[in-house]
């Protein structure tokens, strides 16, 4: 089994997509009007309507309602990755931070709510 990706469930799909590709830096593929998806070389983080889950009834995912996973990405730069994005972000959660287990991270809230933590692992 191979883990391929996370979709988040939105209500507002043009605003999700255009807040990742200002943080990714890469244009989403958009094959459908309803989804959308960033891919990397080991996973992809898709990003959706609440159409493409509505055939789930009830226990559809709920747009904007995330409070236990938090969206990471590794990057060889925490402090260069937050001074680019600073003025862009509304919900800074954590400033660029040294984690006691070494890494180096800043967490923020996407506009939905999602939590979203970019990091750098220390050198060895």
């Amino acid at each position: 089994m191979e883990f391929a990706s996370v979709r988040i469930i939105t209500d507002d799909l043009d605003r999700l997509v255009a807040f990742y590709e200002r943080v990714l830096e890469v244009s989403a593929a958009r094959p459908a009007p309803v989804f959308a998806e960033f891919r990397t070389a080991t996973a992809a983080l898709a990003i959706g309507s609440a159409a493409t889950v509505a055939m789930l009834g009830e226990r559809a995912p709920r747009p904007g309602s995330n409070s236990s996973a938090i969206l990471e990405f590794l990057v060889s730069d925490v402090d260069a990755e937050f001074a680019r994005l600073e003025a862009k972000l509304e919900d800074v959660v954590l400033p660029p931070t040294r984690m006691p287990w070494g890494n180096r991270s800043v967490l923020f809230r996407d506009p939905d709510g999602n939590l979203v933590n970019l990091f750098s692992r220390p050198a060895l």
